[in-house]
């Protein structure tokens, strides 16, 4: 987990799962520390939502796996996760605002989702073509 979170810190990014770097586990780290606050990472394994509000927020959303493409998605405002501790202990975490977010968003990897499933075509299609773009450009590897 540790060179999960080099390889997030050095992207930079506040999330990262095991998927994007070709480990096939279900594990995430998290860090939403901002600026020069001191790095407080989560470290989660098998992590499952137990609860999710009703409440909702949109949060400008950006993904390691498309970058420098955003799009606003919607999700519950906070959850409540069950994971492995680093410490291989069961623990529940309350998370809500940015953290939350970033919990669902890196989840979603571990379900083979991406966060231009949640948007609408129309803007997953702009985003798509702009990534194909770069890539034959050799901006993007």
């Amino acid at each position: 987990m540790d060179d999960m979170l080099e390889t997030m810190y050095a992207a930079p990014g506040v999330g990262l799962a095991a998927p994007q770097v070709a480990v096939h586990k279900r594990v995430i780290v998290v860090d939403t520390a901002k600026g020069d606050s001191e790095r407080s990472p989560i470290r989660l394994a098998n992590p499952e939502i137990v609860h999710s509000s009703d409440d909702v927020a949109v949060y400008d959303e950006g993904c390691l796996s498309f970058p420098d493409q955003y799009a606003e998605v919607e999700r519950p405002t906070k959850v409540r996760v069950r994971y492995i501790s680093y410490d291989n202990e069961v623990q529940e975490i309350e998370a809500e605002g940015l953290l939350s977010t970033c919990i669902q968003h890196e989840m979603d990897h571990l379900d083979g989702k991406l966060f231009v499933d949640h948007i609408s075509m129309l803007k997953r299609n702009m985003i798509l073509r702009k990534m194909t773009k770069l890539k034959k450009s050799g901006a993007l590897k």
